[in-house]
């Protein structure tokens, strides 16, 4: 008799959870190529940062549906609520990320690791002399199961975007970022009220119940570049 290991269960429950996943049903139906979109779209609902005419830097951005939300929401009205997938666009979008990401109509977008600062400077030249309205970070390292070495990727990375933020948002501009309850969670609300003056914390609740994750929503610049 062959005996099932523990890792076969647990990816079974999650193959059984995500099928049964309302928000996966929905996101095929849409068209989105996640589930992550609705968290995107709750965020925005809750603080009204996404309008059409905007530059927008979605970070960690595969496999795109962020992308795709911000896509749809700087079509031209004629389009109607739900946007549209391609053609005209009314704001500037730009991607990045570490693994690939299939093209999105008007969407640019850059492969590479964030944390390098070759990559930093292609994100800089795609911008030129642009004020970025609002950033989107959905970045997270890849996890060891250390949770102080696992803290500390999180901090970076976050950290990373808060600089960035500083750098080349609006004054008024809009930064959210994915962090988790953990060791890393503190230290980087602090960094975002050293930041913003605005900060919110915020769990849409398209997020599995199960995950650590939320989402750190800071708004107007302390300290504008």
């Amino acid at each position: 008799m062959k005996v099932q290991t523990k890792s076969k269960k647990v990816n079974k429950a999650w193959l059984h959870d995500h099928v049964n996943d309302p928000y996966v049903r929905q996101a095929q139906k849409d068209g989105f190529r996640a589930r992550a979109a609705y968290k995107l779209k709750e965020i925005d609902e809750a603080f009204g940062l996404v309008r059409p005419g905007q530059v927008v830097v979605d970070l960690g951005a595969a496999p795109g549906a962020w992308s795709q939300y911000l896509r749809r929401r700087f079509a031209p009205k004629a389009a109607g609520s739900g946007g549209a997938a391609s053609g005209a666009l009314d704001g500037t979008i730009i991607a990045l990320d570490l693994l690939e990401m299939e093209p999105i109509d008007g969407v640019q977008f850059i492969q590479g690791d964030f944390r390098e600062d070759s990559v930093l400077m292609q994100l800089e030249a795609a911008l030129g002399d642009r004020a970025v309205d609002l950033v989107v970070s959905d970045m997270a390292p890849n996890l060891s199961g250390v949770s102080s070495a696992d803290a500390a990727r999180i901090e970076h990375l976050v950290e990373l975007a808060v600089d960035f933020g500083r750098q080349h948002l609006r004054p008024q501009g809009a930064l959210v970022a994915k962090v988790f309850h953990g060791g890393a969670y503190d230290p980087l609300v602090a960094l975002f009220r050293d930041s913003f003056r605005v900060v919110k914390p915020f769990k849409p609740k398209s997020s599995r119940d199960k995950s650590a994750e939320i989402f750190l929503v800071g708004i107007g610049l302390k300290t504008p570049a």
